[in-house]
């Protein structure tokens, strides 16, 4: 009975958004799309278009299945602009998404193997086949905004009617373009070149060259809503890293911890290690790596590739937690990282265990894994406070230091 009820409501949640739409013909749809970089990519949009117009954005927190809704019901008639982030993991649900709202700006941010599982979208062609009917779904008198190092989202710009504007740190031909990135732990700055308005350094808060391209796709945003360069160098100033998404905090004894720990793909997690081998230190680089989650068939090929990445890489040690993250470690000594930095470990405790050896002040300690495994245990750990729950995949999302388990000596929940 609970159940239908809870159904009801969501139902009648949808209607209404839908209704509440109709009365709100003043907002212009912006739809956020992509295996990666979506929450920080709305996150930019909404804060350099706030400075000309009354702006909303996804709650960074929720699924889309209710976040569309509830977004859509906070809107007044003051608001002029709504940024929303559509995320889909199952075959059928961006047409669902689509049903309620559709984007008349679509940016799309790149694809990667994530949801790949036979239960989720599938394959590769699963997964750019479901994102991509947003590109479909633009009007001819919309805007496509595509991330152009992106082979993939390249292919995909295909199957829009939209006109195609494109973002690029690698490719100078394009409509935005981006050269001179310098990294530090205040920021990250760059020099913007657009064909129509010439050239400007911006500076954000957040802190890794992949943070341009999300840059890139507001200053295209930007642009097409009328604001000036001034204007959009202003709205992303604003920015700061969320936590847990390469925050960079105060880490276990004295070092400094880069927070990745809320997400993990490899389009991210190869982002991170480069700006944990980018960042100046006057100790050690030690990366801590927990499995990647929903990449199917390619999950055993891309934690190989990880391992590959990290010892080409100014970094000093690996430590690699989960099954696998076996082959991770085992990729990286193939490839030449010395045998006494690289650990492999079933579990956070004795991640932890290692790290209690190794981490000295002044260390740079970067963390980062899927948000199931739940690496924050290791900085519980390195308290010394008490962990009995030792699974190395959990079904809560919320964070460890709030969980009723931890305390409880357990092999599932």
């Amino acid at each position: 009975m609970i159940k239908f009820l809870k159904k009801i409501y969501h139902i009648s949640r949808r209607l209404l958004a839908k209704l509440w739409l109709m009365f709100n013909k003043q907002l212009t749809v912006i739809g956020v799309v992509g295996s990666y970089g979506k929450t920080n990519t709305t996150r930019a949009i909404a804060s350099v278009l706030s400075q000309k117009y009354k702006t909303l954005q996804t709650d960074l927190n929720l699924d889309t299945i209710y976040n569309l809704p509830i977004t859509i019901l906070r809107s007044r008639l003051r608001h002029q602009k709504i940024v929303l982030e559509y995320g889909v993991d199952h075959k059928g649900e961006m047409p669902f998404h689509l049903s309620l709202v559709k984007p008349k700006i679509g940016i799309l941010t790149g694809i990667t193997p994530t949801h790949a599982q036979k239960d989720l979208l599938g394959s590769l062609e699963g997964i750019t086949e479901e994102k991509g009917k947003l590109l479909e779904s633009l009007p001819k008198d919309g805007l496509l905004i595509v991330n152009w190092d992106d082979e993939s989202a390249r292919k995909m710009a295909k199957k829009t009617q939209a006109k195609i504007w494109r973002y690029s740190l690698e490719d100078p031909n394009v409509e935005f373009y981006a050269k001179d990135i310098t990294i530090n732990f205040s920021g990250t700055t760059f020099t913007l070149l657009s064909k129509d308005n010439g050239d400007i350094k911006i500076k954000t808060g957040l802190i890794g060259q992949h943070f341009v391209q999300c840059c890139l796709a507001a200053v295209a945003v930007g642009l097409y809503q009328g604001l000036n360069l001034k204007q959009i160098k202003e709205g992303l100033s604003k920015l700061k890293p969320l936590s847990g998404r390469l925050s960079i905090e105060k880490g276990p004894f004295d070092s400094v911890l880069l927070n990745d720990s809320l997400r993990a793909n490899p389009a991210s997690t190869l982002a991170g290690l480069k700006v944990l081998s980018t960042l100046k230190t006057k100790g050690k680089r030690i990366a801590v790596l927990g499995e990647m989650g929903e990449l199917g068939v390619f999950a055993k090929e891309e934690h190989r590739r990880i391992g590959k990445a990290v010892s080409r890489l100014k970094i000093d040690y690996l430590i690699s937690v989960g099954s696998l993250q076996k082959l991770t470690a085992q990729s990286a000594l193939k490839s030449g990282m010395k045998k006494n930095a690289v650990f492999y470990v079933e579990d956070v405790v004795k991640a932890a265990s290692i790290l209690k050896k190794i981490l000295k002040k002044d260390d740079l300690f970067y963390l980062k894994g899927s948000l199931l495994k739940h690496l924050e245990r290791i900085l519980i750990l390195l308290e010394n406070k008490k962990v009995d729950c030792r699974v190395s995949s959990c079904h809560f999302y919320h964070r460890c230091w709030d969980c009723l388990y931890l305390h409880k000596k357990t092999s599932s929940l």
